[in-house]
């Protein structure tokens, strides 16, 4: 009998798109971003990669497995034409009930079934597959934003959709489509300032001399 936090790895491949999602998006702009430096690599280096890189995965009622971290890594090797790739087995929720299902997930913080506007949805709207993940450019923007040093990495489950969440209460949508990089200067410049001060990974002020 497996405990429920017991990291499990699963040796034989799994399918990817009969992975269940946990969240609703993803920033299209890093899951380009994967599937370009996938492509970079030789056959050998992206086997090894595979071989080590594996999917962390809940193991839920209907033996399916259920996505929860590295979701733009699933959707960028689908996109790459990929099949099958390894899991790891972090929680083992087998004996649960379907209709408790996804509330024992959201005690656990292993779901985030927030749309690209931030807005909660019920949990039927989750995707069925890493195919029908929808882009949140607030979500890349955060990605980027962490990648710079606007704040630090933190464990707080789903903290990138926090710092998602702040910037589209500073910016506009059309600002962030429109000009990126822009938006990723007022973003920092947010990221800095007392506003974000509750946020996971916060850096504290820019000093001022």
């Amino acid at each position: 009998m497996t405990t429920t936090n017991a990291r499990e790895p699963r040796v034989h491949p799994v399918s990817i798109l009969s992975l269940r999602p946990t969240q609703m998006t993803v920033g299209m702009r890093e899951v380009k971003e994967k599937r370009k430096r996938w492509r970079e690599h030789g056959k050998k280096k992206q086997a090894d990669l595979l071989g080590t890189h594996m999917i962390p995965v809940v193991h839920g009622p209907d033996e399916r497995y259920y996505v929860i971290d590295h979701h733009h890594l699933g959707r960028a090797l689908h996109d790459e034409g990929i099949k099958e790739v390894l899991v790891t087995v972090v929680g083992d929720l087998r004996m649960v009930e379907r209709e408790a299902f996804w509330g024992v997930m959201d005690n656990k913080r292993w779901v985030y079934p927030y749309d690209s506007k931030g807005e909660r949805r019920p949990f039927r709207d989750l995707p069925k597959s890493v195919a029908d993940l929808k882009d949140d450019p607030f979500r890349s923007l955060a990605g980027e934003l962490r990648r710079m040093g606007g704040f630090a990495k933190d464990t707080t489950p789903f903290s990138e959709f926090l710092w998602a969440d702040f910037l589209r209460r500073k910016l506009s949508r059309k600002a962030v489509d429109a000009n990126f990089d822009k938006a990723l200067e007022r973003a920092l410049a947010a990221a800095k300032s007392k506003d974000a001060i509750y946020l996971p990974g916060w850096c504290g002020p820019a000093d001022d001399d």
